[in-house]
């Protein structure tokens, strides 16, 4: 599997509630932001009332848009996506605001309520390639709805259910009775039913947030976050009983955030008493993460995002070169027995084994912590992010104690069983002194209670006093007998 820079490539996506403009780098199959930025222009603020866009709210997204097109000059992108979606797809006098648009120089695409949805999916199967029930985007104007299995977006509808429409105070109740009046007779009634929603949009997030700074919750990250139905109802109780100014304080929302939490809520318990599915999860991907995926090849798509945006990132950190998938070969023999969950976050850490080398020594561990729990990763639970930061802790050095809060999202046998995934990683760096040629011409296997490192006569050399000692630490880890085999 190799990345290939694909950028820089922007993506204005022109909301009902804000214009945001986004650059991507780094690898074509999970690219990094490179830049981000938003105006809260509120475009869809008037669409409810008189179905327009408001004249003060058109100025300041056109202004935005005006700064948006000189920073995508100056950051000489190979392509720039221009996206309307809801407010300007629904408004009478969208073509004034087309026209203004472009009048300093960006020319939009209205996309229907039905791309927009498949944009979404495409976005939630980028991020979460297994996910098996149906995506829900949230907007200012609209919520999307559709199914998603095997990688696949079936048909979407658009609801003009948007937290800009449905007012302060919707009840779910009456929610639920739009959302199945036009779900009736649909696949999408019973696409979610026992499996999981898939939430994508800002405000979606908000209330993830809130369950997240609630429940102290030791990885406060949203991707990948779940909740169950009932847990929505507590969270709605929370949220009456709670000043504005207060869910701020709590959640560190912004203002506009922090007054949607009661829609989105009244929203949520409506999706749940209609679909029925058996979780929330938060989808950190969305409608412009959708437009990229729709570029690829099949080939790239099919590619691990987690996989994909470690092996970038421990090519542009690594010291010489990647080899992580060889250092994932070395060690396996070790492992054998490790599921397929299990293989893939060993792999992903072999291929960050070397992304501390350049921090201060005695922080190298805390470096490579911070890069396995809190990385920018898509493709991964707090369980897979757990174990990711304890494996990269070990090889790193970290013999010390892990932080309980983190390390207790996983069960004790899984965090040792990284911690050795981690020493033997040690162990292959110091051999090799981090590069290919020299750690493919040793081996490591356990065998009747040894723990056997394998070199060839000539290589006699490379098994220094540093090498031994983290061949027997390795081995007592494992329980085994540290033997060195010369050919």
């Amino acid at each position: 599997m190799k990345h290939r820079p694909f950028g820089p490539v922007g993506i204005i996506d022109i909301g009902s509630n804000s214009v945001r403009f986004v650059a991507f780098g780094g690898s074509e199959r999970v690219p990094s932001l490179l830049f981000n930025e938003k105006v809260m222009a509120g475009l869809g603020r008037g669409i409810a009332e008189d179905g327009l866009l408001d004249d003060e709210a058109m100025e300041h997204a056109v202004e935005a848009l005006g700064r948006f097109r000189l920073l995508a000059k100056e950051m000489k992108l190979k392509k720039l996506h221009v996206v309307a979606t809801a407010a300007v797809r629904d408004a009478a006098n969208a073509d004034d605001f087309v026209d203004r648009s472009r009048k300093v120089g960006i020319d939009p695409v209205v996309i229907s309520g039905e791309e927009e949805a498949r944009l979404s999916a495409l976005g939630v199967i980028s991020a979460i390639p297994a996910a098996s029930g149906i995506a829900a985007d949230l907007g200012g104007g609209s919520l999307e709805l559709i199914p998603v299995e095997d990688g696949r977006a079936g048909q979407g509808v658009s609801l003009p259910l948007g937290i800009l429409r449905v007012g302060d105070k919707p009840t779910a109740r009456a929610l639920a009775r739009q959302i199945g009046e036009v779900l009736a007779g649909t696949e999408l009634l019973d696409s979610a039913r026992g499996r999981s929603l898939y939430l994508v949009g800002g405000s979606f997030r908000a209330f993830a947030q809130l369950d997240l700074h609630l429940s102290d919750n030791p990885l406060p990250i949203v991707h990948q976050h779940c909740f169950s139905r009932a847990r929505v109802g507590e969270l709605r109780d929370v949220i009456r009983a709670t000043p504005l100014a207060g869910l701020r304080e709590r959640t560190g929302l912004q203002s506009v955030r922090a007054s949607s939490l009661p829609a989105t809520g009244a929203i949520l318990e409506a999706l749940g008493r209609v679909l029925r599915p058996d979780r929330f999860t938060i989808s950190a991907f969305g409608l412009r993460e959708g437009i990229l995926f729709d570029d690829l090849s099949a080939e790239v798509r099919g590619q691990d995002p987690l996989l994909a945006a470690a092996l970038e990132v421990g090519e542009r950190l690594g010291r010489f070169g990647d080899h992580g998938a060889l250092l994932d070969r070395w060690i396996g023999p070790l492992f054998g027995d490790d599921t397929p969950t299990d293989a893939r976050i060993r792999l992903a850490a072999c291929l960050l084994a070397d992304v501390a080398w350049n921090a201060h020594p005695d922080f190298r561990a805390e470096w490579a912590i911070d890069t396995g729990v809190h990385g920018n990763w898509v493709g991964i639970d707090g369980h897979g992010r757990a174990l990711l930061g304890r494996a990269l802790s070990s090889a790193f050095g970290g013999d010390g104690a892990y932080d309980d809060k983190i390390g207790g999202i996983v069960d004790a046998r899984e965090l040792e069983h990284a911690d050795h995934w981690g020493r033997a990683i040690r162990l292959a760096q110091r051999i090799s002194g981090g590069t290919a040629s020299l750690l493919d011409r040793s081996t490591v296997r356990q065998q009747d209670g040894e723990l056997i490192l394998t070199l060839k006569g000539r290589d006699r050399a490379l098994y220094s006093d540093a090498v031994a000692k983290r061949h027997r630490q390795l081995a007592s880890a494992l329980d085994l007998r540290a033997v060195l085999d010369l050919l």
